[in-house]
């Protein structure tokens, strides 16, 4: 009997171990294969995640519309592009523009002078209508799209003879040809002897009031305007279109030259 004991109960713990083994195993596989499906989750996600990081900055570096390469031109104002595209188109110069103005005039002086298109230049006066087809002369419009533009280039002056009737003269500022010369109808007696003694007064040209003006500041003579001042004196209003297509308008003294105001327009 005693001999017989041990032996069951040494069959007991081998299988009492065995089991425990086999559970042990089982819990083993367990956590391995959990490991392995954390591992491939976590793949994946750093993987998506990597990704979006390099897909954030290529959507945030691409210019935006208004950056810095379209907000260049637009530094440019409406009246300095304007003053550009009509200087740019012009060919003949004021002082050219003066003395053919004047030659339409015996004995006549100029009194006025402004560079415009020829849309501003008939609607300021009638008398010169432009063609139906708003083509200002034979040569055409310098128009890049080479229709007759109401924007062409024209000297429009005014002469005075010398009982002070004014007439108004239109030029091509291409060609230099006189597109139009009339009368001036719409004038009173009173006006007239006004004009005959600013013109006796005026002791400075045209030509010399425009470069006592360009001595002050170089640009472009777009107009000259013989006229009183704020104090009553007569003076030369002299526009000069300097580089950056900004105006500046100068006072000469119409009987020594001598500059007597200025005013730039930033527009």
């Amino acid at each position: 009997m005693t001999c017989d004991s041990p032996s069951k109960n040494t069959g007991f713990l081998r299988a009492h171990r065995v089991r425990a083994a086999g559970v042990a195993c089982v819990v083993v596989t367990a956590a391995l294969l959990t490991g392995c499906g954390q591992d491939s989750g976590s793949t994946s996600a750093s993987t998506q995640t990597s990704e979006a990081a390099r897909a954030v900055p290529e959507a945030t570096t691409s210019p935006s519309p208004t950056g810095s390469d379209s907000a260049s031109p637009g530094r440019m104002t409406e009246d300095q592009q304007e003053r550009k595209d009509l200087i740019s188109a012009t060919k003949v110069t004021y002082d050219k523009a003066v003395t053919t103005a004047e030659g339409e005039v015996k004995g006549g002086k100029l009194v006025d002078l402004e560079l415009m298109t020829a849309k501003d230049a008939a609607d300021e006066d009638e008398s010169p209508s432009p063609s139906p087809t708003g083509s200002p002369s034979p040569t055409g419009s310098p128009s890049p799209t080479g229709s007759a533009a109401a924007g062409a280039p024209q000297w429009v002056a005014t002469v005075a003879a010398k009982t002070g009737t004014k007439h108004k003269v239109h030029i091509d500022a291409v060609s230099g040809k006189v597109l139009s010369s009339s009368e001036d109808s719409d004038q009173s007696t009173s006006d007239k002897a006004k004009t005959a003694k600013r013109i006796t007064q005026a002791k400075q040209t045209p030509q010399q009031a425009a470069k006592a003006a360009t001595a002050k500041q170089q640009g472009t003579v777009t107009a000259l305007d013989l006229d009183d001042d704020d104090q009553g004196a007569l003076v030369w209003k002299t526009d000069v279109v300097t580089k950056d297509w900004k105006k500046t308008t100068f006072d000469i003294d119409a009987s020594n030259g001598s500059v007597t105001h200025q005013e730039t327009d930033n527009d």
